[in-house]
């Protein structure tokens, strides 16, 4: 816009003085008085008035030359340009102005006004609409600063709004003479490209001073530029990586065929992404996010390699933590259940490609849940971790030792002998070095104490390749079997073991159906006094299978407490009898009969246990001064207080409570007297031996007379000879239960027998 003002002030200036001087001689010719001349001197004065005719057009020729190549010039411009004269009307303008006026408007949304030659240049200088924008006023203030003389040159970028996008242009005014005298020059020049090229500069260098960290090469992988995030992350300043090569930055944990392979995807593809390790001016080895692109002249040739690249160090130790948390047992820190079979999935797979075996040991402590009732969790799990660490110190380095939950830990052992006996013999020795490191004791907080284990050994791989988990369901099996055989001992997986989970899943399966299909039925066992008067009965659930026959009750009522089965068989077997109780009230030989009905501890821990037992009595309409439940002594030890809450609740209503198989379990006399109970009942277990063991009837001697001395009824159960009836007699106890006075039968097998006494 300068320049362009410059060569319009040279190229016009003399234009305008000519034009002034023209205007001023004809001014002069036309006031000058032509003198009479005499007739010879006509010819003088006529070749006198030609000459100035001639230099006068001469002087317009000239002129008019002056001012065609002016406007030449003026339209060989790329810039919209406009003279004006002292006043700021517009004296001439070129063909860009011309289409410029077309295009803008200082006023937006308007018809462009006319801004041709004649038009006074002020008339246009109005606010711009829509925006609020005084770009047209400051143009008017600049044009008469500069006309005035106050302003030696006025500089103005302005928006102006098109239809599809905002182009900026640069408004210069510069006077044609001194002090503004002859006018002033007026340039609009676009530039748009000018300012996008300026914000996009302004935004890379934004972009460029990023959190991340970037470099710039050159095609010879020398340093040219860094940001201040490369310095923040790498600890090295811009003065001492510019020059240096990425090299400066490396760990050494990556190998040359590493940077081959990046230097290869840079050559084919432009581009290299990946996670990468390197090191910071400190020393410290961390990892970064990198992204490395390859920029390409026109001609394909690399000139520049652009890094951009982030600390992920926070990222991978967080991933690190997810692992671990996923993987390992927070107590212990061992593989978990996940991780096992992750590895177990391995050796199987690998197992097909030798013959050597592989064994799993499932190991689990004997009699944990007591530590955790007697000691409390804490002690419990600084029982776990101590097993954990005498586990490890059992095995070798490439073995795995794994917690699965609770106190069962898996021993994996691979790359054993080939032959099945040697094999066996190497995991038999692990398990008794296993055994061997838990006698000495372990040693809690203020307590030593001694545990064993009980161990489950399976041996899996070469020809008979085992899928999935089964050798874990097969060692547990084995664990199981040393349970069984003692404790404190290991055993191997047979095939029967295998039978026996099968038979098991059957029988629970078929219980489902049982209780869906109503296979179950009641009997009832009789209670007497005395000589033998039936005064109430146990109910007893018995299983009436379609092609097995009768189920005995050891079978599937362990079955139904282990799968969660006892919560809707108890429900039946109470309603069941409180509806016969109900049938029974109306029947005079039978109204007198009290029921009772044992109650498993899972049915007592539920929390609306006290509500069912009254809405079931409320819809049967049984007695519930007919209705006796018992309870075992295992069920006492747990939150006294909400089974005391409970008990009290029903007993409010009438309900009697039997506390069963007394003096087996552990009971608090401090509790016991709290409980509000009706009887006690001896077990079966002290009257097998009454007669001939003085100890069993020691403790019968001590069951009756705390009963007495508590205000409690007191009846034995397993009762099968008369000399054990007539003992219990003479120790008091005169109730009695058992197979001398009946054994459980049908419902009218019972109540014909009690209809005939």
């Amino acid at each position: 816009g300068l320049l362009t003002g410059w060569i319009l002030k040279r190229q016009l200036s003399p234009l305008l003085h000519t034009a002034h001087a023209l205007r001023e001689l004809a001014t002069a010719n036309r006031a000058e008085a032509l003198p009479v001349a005499r007739p010879d001197e006509m010819g003088q004065l006529i070749a006198s008035f030609n000459q100035v005719l001639d230099n006068h057009r001469q002087r317009e020729d000239t002129l008019r030359a002056s001012e065609a190549l002016t406007q030449s010039i003026l339209n060989s411009l790329n810039a919209s340009i406009a003279v004006v004269d002292e006043a700021g009307v517009i004296v001439a303008v070129n063909t860009r102005w011309q289409e410029f006026a077309l295009e803008n408007s200082l006023q937006p949304g308007t018809p462009a006004p006319r801004t041709g030659v004649g038009v006074n240049y002020f008339s246009v200088c109005k606010p711009t609409a829509g925006n609020g924008s005084d770009d047209g006023v400051q143009a008017g203030v600049g044009l008469r600063a500069v006309l005035d003389g106050r302003l030696p040159i006025f500089h103005l970028d302005y928006p102006c709004d098109s239809p599809t996008q905002v182009r900026w242009f640069a408004m210069t005014i510069m006077p044609l003479g001194l002090g503004g005298a002859g006018g002033a020059v007026i340039t609009h020049t676009d530039i748009s490209e000018r300012r996008q090229t300026e914000e996009s500069l302004r935004i890379a260098a934004t972009a460029f001073e990023s959190q991340q960290g970037m470099v710039i090469t050159d095609a010879q992988r020398r340093i040219l530029r860094v940001n201040q995030a490369f310095t923040q992350i790498t600890g090295y300043s811009a003065e001492e990586a510019i020059g240096q090569g990425p090299h400066i930055l490396a760990s050494g944990r990556h190998d040359a065929e590493f940077y081959d392979r990046m230097a290869q995807a840079l050559e084919a593809e432009g581009i290299w992404i990946g996670e990468i390790w390197n090191r910071r001016k400190n020393g410290e080895v961390y990892p970064e996010w990198l992204s490395i692109s390859a920029v390409r002249n026109p001609q394909g040739s690399t000139t520049h390699y652009v890094g951009i690249f982030s600390d992920i160090s926070e990222q991978v130790r967080a991933k690190a933590q997810i692992d671990h948390l996923s993987f390992y047992d927070p107590l212990t820190h061992l593989p978990n259940r996940r991780l096992l079979l992750d590895r177990l999935d391995q050796a199987l797979h690998t197992s097909t490609r030798h013959a050597r075996k592989n064994a799993l040991l499932f190991v689990d402590l004997d009699n944990f849940k007591m530590i955790n009732d007697t000691l409390g969790h804490q002690q419990g799990d600084r029982l776990l971790v101590q097993v954990a660490q005498r586990l490890r110190s059992c095995t070798r380095d490439g073995d795995t030792v794994a917690r699965l939950g609770s106190d069962e830990f898996v021993v994996m052992l691979e790359n054993l002998a080939e032959d099945n006996i040697e094999a066996a013999t190497q995991a038999e020795s692990v398990g008794n070095h296993i055994i061997g490191s838990f006698e000495a004791d372990f040693e809690l907080e203020q307590v030593h104490h001694h545990t064993t284990p009980s161990i489950g050994i399976t041996l899996f791989g070469g020809a008979s390749v085992a899928e999935g988990e089964e050798p874990l369901k097969q060692a547990e099996l084995a664990m199981f079997q040393a349970k069984a055989a003692g404790r404190n001992t290991l055993r191997f997986f047979e095939a029967q073991m295998q039978a026996e989970v099968s038979a098991r899943a059957a029988l629970e399966a078929d219980l489902r159906t049982a209780l869906a299909q109503q296979q179950l039925l009641l009997h009832y066992q009789p209670q007497v006094v005395g000589a033998g008067r039936i005064t109430g009965v146990e109910v007893l659930v018995r299983w009436q299978h379609p092609q097995r026959g009768m189920v005995p009750p050891v079978q599937f009522i362990p079955l139904a407490e282990e799968c969660g089965l006892i919560l809707p068989l108890g429900q039946w077997v109470l309603e069941t009898a409180c509806a016969q109780l109900t049938a029974w009230a109306h029947d005079p030989a039978l109204a007198h009969l009290t029921v009772a009905v044992n109650v498993s501890a899972d049915q007592f821990k539920q929390a609306d246990f006290v509500a069912t037992v009254l809405a079931t009595l409320e819809r049967t309409g049984a007695n519930p001064r007919r209705l006796k439940l018992e309870l075992t002594e295992s069920m006492l030890v747990d939150d006294v207080e909400a089974i005391i809450a409970k008990m009290d609740a029903l007993k409010a209503r009438g309900v009697a409570f039997s506390l069963d198989d007394f003096g087996t379990g552990y009971s608090s006399l401090a509790y016991l007297k709290r409980l509000p109970l009706h009887q006690l009942k001896i077990d079966q277990g002290f009257v097998r031996n009454i007669v001939t063991d003085p100890n069993d009837a020691a403790i019968a001697r001590m069951v009756v007379g705390l009963a007495e001395s508590m205000g409690l009824a007191v009846i034995a159960e397993g009762v099968e000879l008369q000399a054990q009836a007539d003992m219990l007699a003479h120790l008091g106890c005169h109730a009695y239960q058992g197979y001398l006075f009946g054994r459980p039968v049908p419902l009218a097998e019972l109540e014909a027998r009690v209809r005939g006494q």
